[in-house]
């Protein structure tokens, strides 16, 4: 069996719960880490070190506290150790801004949170089933 570890970084607390049980509900081993504000964020991956295992997913939040997602999208992308990492924007902002702006920094996908739960768990269910069953990652 696969196993995976993904990284969350999310500050709303209803968001994270769907989230981690619709990873708990897959075939695949999860380790999931979250992280609840940009700045708790950059910290982590500041404090990685060569030998530490890195997330194989980060799924990120743009409305973060303290620090965006938009921030944080870019300080994994802009440094060599983390820019390999796919990143999944996983938000409530469908602004066109916030799209652009998060290709523009070289985020893998962009995925605006549908409202109904249940749509909520088939969109994480199939974002899991794509980055693990289907697309090699790092």
């Amino acid at each position: 069996m696969k196993s995976i570890y993904i990284l969350l970084i999310e500050d709303n607390e209803g968001d994270i719960v769907l989230t981690t049980e619709a990873l708990e509900d897959s075939r695949i081993i999860n380790e999931v880490n979250v992280l609840r504000d940009g700045e708790a964020a950059i910290k982590f991956f500041e404090a990685l070190t060569g030998s530490d295992k890195y997330p194989d997913l980060i799924l990120l939040d743009i409305n973060l506290p303290k620090i965006s997602g938009h921030e944080v999208l870019m300080y994994i992308k802009t440094h060599a150790r983390f820019k390999s990492i796919p990143v999944i924007m996983l938000t409530t902002s469908s602004s066109e801004n916030d799209i652009q702006s998060a290709y523009k920094n070289y985020v893998n996908c962009y995925i605006t949170k549908p409202i109904e739960v249940s749509d909520f768990m088939e969109a994480i269910s199939k974002v899991e089933d794509f980055w693990i069953n289907i697309v090699s990652i790092p």
